[in-house]
């Protein structure tokens, strides 16, 4: 077979493409028609779908009631959920007892010192009584809780690693001891050494002005749920022996969702209010407790990084699961299947044990 010409080619193109433009004229001279019929007098134009602009169009996104990020309760601002978070070191020895502000701490850790006495490592950020105490002496622990929250550590003294780690890296740890800040401090009638107390916002203000801290931090908090959710308590009592010589008691109550806390069969209350001090959430934190390098008097370490085993204890209920760490956000919680265990917006108590120390629930 010969191959095509190109004209005769290009004549089957034309009588194929004559019935396609006649019907394109056909759709243009409609189209004129119909402009016509609507009585236009200039000629016709047709819009971009997308009006040009000459800025980007920003529709803002809708803004969030802000929230402490220690508590999940709506705070006044977002910037005031970057003030800094001071933390306190109170003791907890009887003669200490009954204690002030502890009431007013979005978190409280119970970590045992040593000679079976234990001592709290408390985080103020929302609220700001104007007295709390007593404060006493630093411990290792701290130095990895302060980091996690970014906070100023307000103490009185410590051992000497403590206090020189404290004074060899003043950017990685914001040093209050009463020492060298003691404007911020004075002691009551009470017998030394149980009466030292302190007053958060002189400690924020000379931190600021004396020693150059930054005034605010961007911290990371816990997961928490929207609100409260009422349920059935299968969990009405957890005891939790810190020691043979402290022995902490919570009890649900049903109608506050609230755990309210005893120690050593007496109910611990605050010194202020005289009313018993309670929690939203109870964490009994299991961790690696060991004798501090060197130290002859006692002192423990903990393994505030990393991860272990975890109870939590929100509305009644009991969620174990494990807690995880590293040193620049306080421990997040989730159960064995990864799910995350978010906390009733709220107060939280973190009791610290041993792996090897058991807890009784009823």
């Amino acid at each position: 077979m010969l191959p095509s010409h190109p004209l005769n080619d290009e004549r089957r193109r034309s009588r194929i493409m004559r019935p396609r433009i006649a019907s394109i004229a056909c759709f243009v001279a409609l189209a004129a028609a119909l402009v016509a019929l609507a009585g236009c007098k200039a000629a016709a134009t047709i819009e971009a779908a997308w009006p040009a602009a000459s800025t980007e169009r920003v529709v803002p996104r809708p803004v969030g009631t802000p929230r402490w990020p220690l508590t999940g309760l709506p705070a006044p601002s977002p910037e005031a959920t970057q003030i800094r978070v001071v933390s306190v070191k109170i003791e907890n020895s009887p003669e200490a007892r009954p204690q002030t502000g502890l009431d007013k701490a979005d978190v409280v850790y119970e970590v045992i010192a040593e000679g079976g006495i234990t001592r709290f490592h408390t985080l103020f950020q929302s609220q700001t009584p104007p007295v709390v105490g007593p404060v006493r002496s630093a411990r290792p622990p701290d130095l990895t809780v302060i980091q996690q929250y970014h906070s100023l550590l307000a103490h009185v003294g410590g051992p000497t690693a403590v206090r020189a780690a404290l004074a060899a890296n003043t950017t990685l740890y914001n040093d209050m001891d009463q020492f060298f800040n003691p404007t911020a401090y004075w002691r009551s009638k009470r017998p030394a050494p149980h009466n030292m107390y302190l007053d958060i916002t002189k400690l924020r203000g000379l931190a600021t002005t004396k020693r150059g801290y930054a005034a605010t931090e961007t911290i990371t908090g816990f997961e928490f749920a929207k609100a409260s959710v009422p349920s059935t308590p299968t969990v009405t009592s957890i005891t939790v022996p810190m020691s043979s010589a402290n022995k902490v008691l919570w009890r649900f109550d049903a109608a506050s969702g609230l755990y309210a806390r005893s120690i050593n069969g007496k109910p611990h209350v605050d010194a202020v209010t005289g009313k018993q001090l309670t929690a939203r959430n109870v964490v009994v934190l299991w961790a690696k407790i060991t004798p501090y390098p060197g130290d002859k008097h006692g002192v423990v370490n903990i393994g505030f990084t990393g991860s272990g085993r975890v109870s939590v204890f929100i509305g009644g209920q009991r969620f174990d699961g494990t807690w995880e760490a590293g040193v620049d956000a306080p421990p997040h919680f989730r159960t064995a299947d990864g799910v995350p265990i978010k906390l009733d917006p709220g107060n939280t108590w973190i009791q610290v044990l041993n792996t090897a120390q058991t807890i009784t629930i009823k």
